[in-house]
């Protein structure tokens, strides 16, 4: 095991930086591992080629042990989106999800409805941008056959209730845009029926990592449409035919998957599996409070949730609508990364979110004020 402080001597992102619901600076670990897979690549060492093919059943190792599922139910992909869009395209009925998704979500179930005309969808309405199992329960038909929703709203910053939400929906299959939450958040991912993800934000694995995992149920209900060759039964590379897809998870591939890339996301799994979920959730905690009480001691409304149970690693804070090019032109002069979106500032840390972030934190914030009394 990983104590968590020897997790964090790992990265080494300069102080100001609170924009990990964008993208996560990847670690030493992830760096090095791309390092040594490329310069074996630019060898060509006899055996290099075979060597790389071996990271697809290292990274579906990695990510089941970070999830707790089964390897056999992961798929690697590029990104969340790529995972969405097969989900979305192979879903027949009608999907029920909230308008103000992420566009991963709402782009890939409108697409699929406008391409192949068997799948309807219901946008549901949110409790101030919460999908809850309350407010869920009340808009179901019988008409929706599955439910989506972000583990973490990107917007809001809320953690939704998974376990809550499967109790309410029944045998709906249950779609999960996991992006948000992945890495920092112990969630309990087996009461799904998709999960996707990708590894650019809270995982630190850099961009064009990824994965799709299917239940059983799943795997049975979803009509692979985009499956390549990589997705049969026949063994090596099926020539001169084109058989049908297999059965299972691996049938949503389309073709062989960039094996640096796996292995990037592998070793960042594999670090973050060393130390836990669990302790890098509570470490993260301690960060996010930080954050919320300074906002607090300079009276800038917190809109996200406070209580840990309702978040992960987001912050979003609204200041008032003739304020807030004052509020983000003081955290740009004073170096912090931050997201502005539809009036409101989101700041993101992580666990390697150190004391001199905070400082520059404050700074922002006491700029602020200082020029919003004048």
């Amino acid at each position: 095991m990983t104590t968590i402080d020897e997790h964090i001597a790992t990265f080494g992102d300069e102080p100001g930086y609170l924009d990990f619901a964008r993208v996560g600076p990847p670690g030493s670990g992830v760096k090095n591992e791309q390092y040594a897979q490329f310069e074996l690549l630019t060898r060509g060492r006899f055996g290099t080629v075979d060597r790389l093919d071996g990271q697809d059943e290292r990274v579906r190792t990695a990510v089941a042990a970070v999830t707790g599922l089964a390897s056999e139910q992961v798929v690697f992909q590029p990104n969340t989106s790529s995972g969405l869009m097969h989900t979305m395209f192979g879903l027949t009925g009608g999907v029920a999800m909230s308008q103000a998704e992420f566009p991963s979500l709402t782009f890939a179930a409108t697409r699929a409805a406008e391409a192949l005309g068997v799948l309807g969808t219901t946008w549901i309405a949110t409790d101030h941008g919460r999908v809850t199992p309350g407010n869920l329960r009340e808009q179901l038909t019988s008409s929706v056959t599955a439910v989506a929703v972000s583990l973490v709203d990107f917007r809001t910053g809320y953690l939704v209730d998974l376990e809550g939400i499967r109790q309410v929906i029944g045998d709906r299959l249950l779609i999960v845009d996991a992006i948000q939450g992945f890495g920092v958040v112990d969630a309990p991912y087996a009461v799904a029926d998709v999960v996707a993800s990708g590894g650019q934000k809270w995982a630190r694995a850099g961009w064009g990592t990824g994965f799709l995992a299917l239940s059983d149920r799943a795997a049975e209900a979803l009509t692979p449409v985009f499956s390549g060759f990589t997705a049969t039964d026949v063994p090596g590379t099926p020539l001169d035919e084109v058989p049908p897809p297999t059965r299972g998870v691996r049938a949503f591939s389309i073709t062989h998957a960039d094996p640096i890339a796996e292995a990037r996301f592998a070793t960042a799994l594999e670090e973050i599996a060393a130390v836990g979920v669990p302790a890098i959730n509570s470490a993260l905690a301690d960060r996010v409070n930080s954050i919320i009480d300074l906002a607090d001691e300079f009276g800038i409304p917190v809109v996200s949730p406070r209580d840990e149970a309702e978040r992960a690693g987001i912050v979003v804070i609204e200041p008032p609508a003739d304020q807030l090019t004052v509020l983000t032109a003081s955290l740009f002069n004073h170096g912090v990364s931050s997201t502005t979106r539809q009036g409101r500032v989101r700041l993101s840390p992580h666990v390697s979110t150190d004391s001199q972030t905070f400082d520059m934190l404050r700074a922002s914030f006491t700029s602020y004020t200082s020029a919003i009394k004048v």
